[in-house]
């Protein structure tokens, strides 16, 4: 099994919905290149991802050429009932009979206490038993110590799926090297998430992308982060959320074949890091989980990356960004402060806070 995963988050959208013709092609030179592994969940793309995966994978290649990952959204999941109604729905939605891997969703938080209280451990086991899922695990966003936790109750888990990228490896919010050293002393498989960190490791400023440069002027910067992940010892699987067919072929380009880094090349990655730690960001991966909860509907992830790029690049580009971004949607000052963002973003960004801050520097000449 090859090490790239073809993430469904940031599939290629047309007229505000999921582009099945364009989805096809990168589907299908994903699986033409050799790789296989294909990952989606209930909610992305306003819950559409996984019909998304029947019609443009599941409707047009034989069941055992892919294999197929999903997640059990344990949060909507208030009695032991839901579990197989929404079991049940992810596998008509999908189409797919069975799911290669199934993942407890987004641990941590509130969400752990959801998965607690409904026994989704038991239930994940139980349709494996039933041969409808090959291998159960979970995708986690919290402490290396809640981790800890979990996996010494739950050792059944097969693997864990996890935030890790260079930029997160050693921040204080993340945890992404301890959170990976926890997995691995208990002996389960890592899979990777949001290794190029939402798109942002690929599109570094000049001056942060020199290092990489200079060193190998041919290689793109997202290759820098898919190979730092792909390099650590007992990773199954690295997802990247592929849109376009540029990210797809480069991607391919990567892996086939893969080299691990090098010494000199860890030492690289390294210098690039400590620069990126001295410039304060918003952590947004792009996820759209705060999205989903917002009554005002603010297209909160795209006004966070204006407040990076303002940080970044000067706040007369960024004011245009923002302006894109809020074109015939809410702004930032619409908040109703009620909170619900808080609760369901991974990163635990102080979402209503940048707001405020987005309203004051981006809206002061609105009437």
């Amino acid at each position: 099994m090859k090490q790239l995963g073809f993430g469904t988050m940031r599939l290629p959208v047309a007229h505000g919905q999921v582009d099945l013709k364009e989805t096809e092609k990168l589907f299908d030179r994903f699986l033409a290149a050799g790789f296989t592994y294909f990952d989606t969940a209930y909610g992305y793309h306003d819950y559409k991802s996984e019909l998304a995966v029947r019609e443009a994978l599941v409707k047009r290649h034989p069941r055992e050429s892919f294999l197929l990952a999903d997640k059990m959204p344990v949060w909507l999941a208030k009695e032991p009932a839901d579990l197989d109604r929404l079991f049940n729905e992810q596998l008509e939605k999908t189409g797919a009979g069975y799911f290669d891997y199934y993942l407890l969703h987004a641990l941590g938080g509130k969400n752990l206490e959801a998965a607690d209280a409904v026994d989704a451990w038991s239930f994940a086991l139980k349709k494996k038993d039933e041969g409808l899922v090959k291998r159960v695990g979970f995708s986690f966003h919290d402490t290396p110590e809640t981790l800890e936790k979990i996996l010494s109750a739950h050792p059944e888990m097969e693997f864990v799926q996890l935030q890790i990228n260079y930029a997160d490896w050693e921040s204080e919010r993340v945890q992404s090297r301890r959170c990976y050293e926890t997995a691995r002393r208990h002996g389960k498989d890592v899979i990777i998430m949001e290794p190029v960190r939402g798109g942002s490791l690929a599109q570094l400023q000049p001056s942060l992308a020199a290092p990489f440069e200079a060193y190998a002027p041919d290689a793109t910067l997202a290759s820098w982060a898919l190979r730092f992940c792909a390099s650590l010892d007992g990773v199954i699987m690295v997802l990247s959320g592929m849109s376009d067919m540029a990210q797809v072929e480069d991607n391919i380009k990567t892996f086939s074949p893969l080299s691990a880094l090098d010494q000199a090349e860890r030492a690289v990655v390294e210098k690039v890091r400590e620069a990126l730690a001295q410039i304060p960001s918003i952590p947004c991966t792009r996820c759209n989980y705060c999205t989903e909860t917002c009554p005002a509907e603010i297209p909160i992830p795209a006004i966070l990356r204006a407040l990076n790029d303002s940080r970044i690049y000067g706040d007369a580009y960024a004011a245009a960004q923002y302006a894109s971004a809020c074109k015939d949607k809410a702004q930032a000052s619409a908040c109703l402060g009620c909170e619900g963002c808080l609760f369901r973003c991974p990163q635990h960004i102080k979402i209503t806070e940048h707001l405020r801050e987005a309203a004051s520097k981006f809206e002061r000449g609105d009437d």
